[in-house]
């Protein structure tokens, strides 16, 4: 399976402007900028996109966990927070908090405790943070 979505950039990093695409649709030619990523401009940002990333496969897997263990939940809701700090290499992902609640009849808290430790580990995106990246990179005149 493989997934794609793109973005274009014009101008400098401070004044120019960006949009986002995914091939779903569900982004199309969404506006990003410096002041959407480090300030509080109208648009979105990349670590927003990896927040909503991360809630919303963590809180698959979560479902996923718990029906392992013969439990539905009523409802799961988790926010995933980035935090972005500058450090000596430069701006840098220094770590994403999950904050998850969830409605699980039957469910008791130490598989409640066992489902989200699995999920949090197991999860796609968790796994991101450790991946190896690839890249084709074409200059065009």
């Amino acid at each position: 399976m493989k997934r794609n979505a793109s973005a274009a950039w014009q101008g400098d990093l401070k004044t120019g402007k960006g949009t986002v695409s995914t091939e779903s649709g569900v982004l199309t030619n969404t506006q990003y900028s410096f002041s959407t990523r480090f300030e509080n401009g109208k648009g979105t940002n990349p670590e927003e996109l990896i927040a909503a990333a991360h809630a919303g496969c963590f809180t698959m897997a979560l479902s996923g966990q718990l029906g392992a263990a013969n439990l539905v939940a009523e409802q799961l809701t988790t926010t995933a927070t980035v935090t972005m700090e500058k450090v000596e290499a430069g701006w840098t992902v220094t770590g994403i908090h999950l904050t998850v609640k969830g409605k699980v009849p039957k469910a008791d808290s130490a598989a409640w405790d066992k489902a989200t430790a699995a999920a949090k580990v197991g999860c796609p995106i968790s796994r991101l943070l450790n991946t190896t990246i690839t890249m084709d990179a074409k200059l065009e005149s």
